[in-house]
């Protein structure tokens, strides 16, 4: 819960670099967060069909979407790489993965462009 909550602290930190336990434990997190509301939605009569959110995810999905960007960008900053690789995104499918491929790789040891390495000295040696 401290990942999750310390990404909500830098709710807009573009900057710096971010691991992949932080970016996967806000991502886990957050997938928990949204199943449960959206079985509160279901429960009180506020999830729409039609569109596939309820009243009390979408509020939410909204809330951390600031978040959600800006971690990723870190986490991309951590493996080396600028922050606007997340616009890969967009590619239908193959983006998805590339991106995916960048979430998952590793720390690039020291210090980069972005900042010193977040695992701290052990990821030097």
């Amino acid at each position: 819960m401290n990942w999750y909550l310390e990404v909500l602290n830098k709710y807009a930190v573009f900057s710096g670099r971010a691991r992949r336990e932080e970016y996967w434990m806000f991502l886990l997190i957050n997938f928990v967060i949204s199943i449960v509301l959206i079985f509160i939605d279901l429960l009180i009569g506020t999830f729409s069909p039609q569109t596939g959110v309820g009243l009390l995810e979408g509020l939410y999905s909204l809330a951390v979407l600031i978040p959600s960007i800006a971690v990723t960008v870190r986490r991309l900053h951590d493996t080396g790489r600028t922050g606007w690789w997340i616009f890969i995104s967009l590619i239908p499918f193959i983006g998805w993965i590339v991106l995916l491929i960048f979430m998952v790789l590793d720390s690039e040891p020291g210090t980069n462009e972005y900042g010193p390495n977040p695992k701290g000295q052990e990821a030097i040696a």
